[in-house]
């Protein structure tokens, strides 16, 4: 194709850009300390392009690190150079990680001083620790020019899934699906100008980085916490010393939150909640804490950020705070994308009629990196199959059931673990529940729950009679000190079904 025809969008043009408008203002801190203008962090990067040059167009290079400022230079440096960005949970066991490695087919890898040595024992891939030697010497390389002929449909993110069900799969997003959720985020959600930061509370290697492009484009700063980790007294620090602060948080850091007891930060605006359920109890308790700052949304890996959400103005009503239904629900489809609840027959559900979700849209991925089964079973007629059960009111509002694999089905009934865990909730001495099915002789399935906190089961027994049906209350409970979860504060619910095997 002739390059003068190719339709240019390399996320790299977000930097440019900015550093454009921006120059000498301040876009990477580490704590309060500046690490990077606008106009240098945009040099450090086409330097750093430059020198992967050795690793050759659409080269899929490696990122394992707890957050820290280098991410953002490395993720614009990769695309820079025509590359492809694979962040890693820096979280994962080594073999985790090493999984990853090899099933992109990473040529390259940079990860912090600690990761580093852990990988390297179990890969030939070439490790470099970032801010060593190495990596200073590849920030010296000749400055090449921004790519300027990309076409949109380019590998930019291989986002691999966070693995709680097997093996991660990586979900290939190009510079089109990105651009696409960034367009929506800045139409829905936020509207983030020079005097903004972007607070890196959540991992980088997921929701967090992937809100790095729309606060580039508006040339936001970038706020990496000194101690690279979630630390709640820290981040309400961090949102008093820099200015209109957004974050992305998943519902376990807004409950840490929460838990300090203290009032909201003065530059604190907004709190993008996601990545696992909020379950009403909670929400309301945070929009006490902190008041009307918080934008949910609902997305995955392979839709990223990006199937449905509520704004701010959606949690507050006339007289107070939105509905329990408003604010249960994971709100209405966000902007370019089209979402659907499908039945049994593959035809669409009725209002308040329960059914897979699905969605189509340029944010949608293309498919599993060498992964077509996956593939195909997961992106069918043209749309992309959630897995995840849920419901629209007549007002567009879709309600999140539960994953189509934790359905209870006791007696013929199905019973979604949801909605129970929202009633368990309610009851106050409840910290946390997770509710599965165990086999039954009898009724195929019934429902077990694991709570944590200090109640009597005949307790929960009356409080739950109260307000759900016979048939949908636990026939056992199981009291825990805490519920297994995995990095990002889901749930682990496999390993709940395990236990009651």
């Amino acid at each position: 194709m002739d390059p003068a025809w190719v339709f240019i969008m390399n996320l790299f043009a977000l930097l440019d850009q900015a550093a454009a408008r921006h120059g000498d203002r301040g876009a990477v801190y580490h704590g309060e300390r500046q690490v990077h203008s606008w106009s240098s962090l945009r040099e450090r990067a086409l330097r750093l392009a430059g020198s992967f040059r050795e690793l050759g167009y659409g080269a899929r290079v490696a990122v394992a690190s707890e957050n820290c400022p280098e991410i953002v230079e490395l993720m614009f440096a990769i695309w820079a150079a025509e590359c492809v960005f694979v962040p890693i949970n820096y979280k994962l066991h080594p073999r985790e990680m090493e999984q990853i490695v090899a099933d992109s087919g990473a040529t390259r890898i940079f990860a912090s001083s600690k990761i580093g040595a852990q990988l390297e024992a179990g890969t030939a891939v070439p490790v470099e620790t970032i801010g060593g030697e190495r990596y200073q010497s590849r920030c010296a390389a000749e400055m090449p020019d921004p790519p300027r002929f990309t076409d949109p449909g380019t590998l930019a993110w291989l986002f691999y899934t966070s693995g709680t069900t097997g093996r991660s799969k990586g979900a290939m997003l190009s510079h089109r699906n990105l651009m696409a959720m960034t367009v929506s985020h800045l139409a829905d959600f936020d509207a983030p100008d020079q005097n903004c930061s972007l607070i890196h509370g959540a991992p980088m290697s997921h929701g967090s980085g992937l809100y790095v492009p729309p606060y580039v484009l508006r040339g936001a700063r970038q706020v990496v916490p000194a101690s690279g980790v979630f630390e709640p007294t820290e981040f309400l620090d961090l949102c008093e010393q820099h200015p209109g602060c957004s974050a992305f948080l998943a519902p376990t850091m807004v409950a840490r939150l929460v838990q300090t007891g203290r009032a909201k930060p003065r530059n604190l605006q907004t709190i993008v909640y996601g990545g696992g359920p909020m379950y009403v109890e909670s929400l309301k308790k945070a929009m006490a804490a902190f008041g009307p700052i918080f934008v949910q949304l609902y997305g995955q890996g392979e839709v990223p950020m990006t199937i449905t959400g509520l704004r701010r103005a959606d949690h507050v009503a006339a007289d107070g705070w939105a509905s329990d239904a408003v604010l249960g629900s994971v709100g209405y489809a966000r902007s370019g994308v089209d979402v659907a609840v499908l039945g049994p027959d593959g035809a669409p559900a009725g209002i308040g009629e329960i059914g897979e979700i699905v969605c189509r849209g340029d944010v949608v991925m293309s498919g599993y990196w060498h992964n077509p089964d996956a593939t195909d079973a997961t992106l069918q007629g043209g749309w992309l199959h959630t897995g995840d059960m849920g419901s629209f009111d007549a007002n567009g509002f879709l309600t999140l059931r539960d994953r189509s694999k934790d359905v209870v089905i006791s007696g013929g009934s199905n019973i979604y673990p949801r909605e129970v865990e929202e009633v368990l909730l309610e009851h106050p001495a409840v910290v946390e529940a997770g509710v599965v099915g165990a086999p039954d002789e009898e009724w195929g399935e019934v429902v077990v729950a694991f709570i944590v906190g200090e109640v009597a089961a005949a307790d929960l027994d009356a409080h739950l009679l109260e307000r759900i049906a016979r048939f949908k209350r636990p026939k056992r409970y199981e009291f825990v000190d805490e519920l297994p979860k995995n990095s990002y504060g889901k749930v682990l619910k496999r390993e709940l079904r395990a236990r009651v095997q």
